[in-house]
């Protein structure tokens, strides 16, 4: 087996969370007078937001086209403005080091979301991972036609590194909807790390190949 290209999701996995996403989430419902628990927003981590959002709309007598565009603008406004000024943005520990470590192996980085460009963008500036030499490629949820737990995600950072072959690449989340997917895209490697939204025990019971505590332990199943 030959890893050429590495597909790490962000908040949560690469990007530090600490719970902020499902706690903007349900804030923005509860504006609009929809209460969800944060167990119902971990259901739908990982997955388009628009999507995630009609999803637990879905629990209430309500939804419709128009109000999920309204509460999704609202939640990338939230979002936007978090990743702006927030102290607590940071990579998640070991990120930047496993990045270039893959690198000098030869291997491609990307990075995939549930987020729409507006909020990767955001993040990329916030962090300096803007045009950095240390990743290859970003692909959001608005750029494919099907978000996770589809491999559409996977597919277009394939495109763009170059890598054709679904046995090369290796896919790296903290959701179930990411392992769905890198399973879905028939990556030879499918790891969940359990460091982010779900822990080890919710992240058995879907495919993977591998769990780790640590990107620290990325790299020694890739090369």
């Amino acid at each position: 087996m030959s890893i050429r290209l590495v597909v790490f999701d962000m908040a949560g996995t690469t990007v530090h969370d600490d719970g902020v996403v499902n706690d903007c989430l349900r804030q923005v419902l509860q504006e609009a007078g929809v209460v969800v628990d944060r167990a119902a927003v971990n259901a739908v981590m990982g997955e388009p937001k628009p999507v995630a959002i009609a999803k637990l709309l879905n629990e209430h007598p309500r939804p419709d086209s128009d109000e999920v565009r309204r509460l999704y603008a609202r939640f990338e406004s939230v979002m936007v403005s978090h990743y702006a000024a927030s102290p607590n943005v940071r990579p998640v520990e070991g990120a930047e080091e496993t990045f270039r470590a893959l690198k000098a192996h030869g291997i491609s980085v990307a990075l995939d979301t549930g987020f729409n460009r507006t909020v990767v963008d955001a993040i990329l500036r916030r962090l300096d991972w803007w045009g950095a030499s240390f990743i290859d490629a970003t692909v959001a949820s608005d750029e494919v036609d099907h978000g996770r737990p589809h491999p559409d995600l996977i597919r277009r950072a394939m495109r763009l590194t170059g890598v054709a072959r679904d046995s090369d690449v290796a896919k790296v989340g903290d959701t179930p909807s990411d392992l769905l997917e890198g399973t879905a895209a028939g990556c030879s490697k499918v790891i969940g790390i359990t460091s982010g939204s779900h822990s080890r025990a919710s992240l058995e019971r879907y495919p993977h190949t591998d769990l780790v505590d640590s990107l620290r332990e990325v790299l020694p199943l890739c090369i």
